[in-house]
């Protein structure tokens, strides 16, 4: 007996559409202003070169009642797809990211999180065990929160986001399962 074997396409499926994603960055800072956040710039220029919108920015304190109240208002605006947060994922005290998604989030997505620190492993070897990074969805809204470098912006955004908010990705991508994110 021969075993079949099915071929799985893997990357960008050139006959599908692509579908843009409006997309809203928050940057958690108490030292960074719009204007010297180099990190919330690294996704913007990120998501809209991929063909995305982005749809809101802002940046607040590294302040968990701030950061869910913005949390809270995104998700609860039809306009926004997914809401990619950057800064206060580290082991300090003032890093208050995650636990303030875990206050806004019905589910987690711990995939996120474990592919992220293995990707940073391979850059910056175990210093990696120290992010937090963390994702979830909240009424019918992605969250993915980043740490605050650049550089852990741009691997987040190149190596996990980039294709799995691109509708075209196979053999599955986090867009086609927007429809489906509210269900009952």
């Amino acid at each position: 007996m021969t075993a079949d074997v099915c071929e799985i396409m893997v990357g960008i499926d050139e006959s599908r559409q692509f579908c843009p994603v409006n997309i809203a960055i928050l940057t958690i800072s108490d030292s960074r202003t719009l204007e010297t956040d180099k990190s919330g710039q690294v996704l913007v220029g990120r998501l809209e070169a991929a063909g995305h919108r982005l749809v809101q920015r802002r940046l607040v304190r590294d302040d968990c009642e701030e950061i869910v109240a913005v949390l809270r208002e995104w998700v609860a605006n039809p306009e926004v797809d997914v809401v990619i947060t950057t800064g206060g994922t580290g082991v300090t005290g003032r890093d208050v990211t995650p636990e303030a998604l875990a206050e806004v989030c019905e589910k987690e997505i711990p995939g996120f999180g474990e592919l992220f620190r293995r990707i940073s492993y391979e850059k910056i070897g175990l210093s990696a065990l120290q992010s937090r990074a963390t994702a979830g969805v909240a009424k019918g809204t992605y969250l993915f929160a980043l740490p605050g470098s650049s550089g852990a912006c741009g691997d987040g955004w190149d190596e996990i986001l980039r294709w799995q908010l691109d509708s075209r990705y196979r053999p599955c991508n986090l867009v086609s399962l927007m429809p489906r994110l509210s269900e009952g």
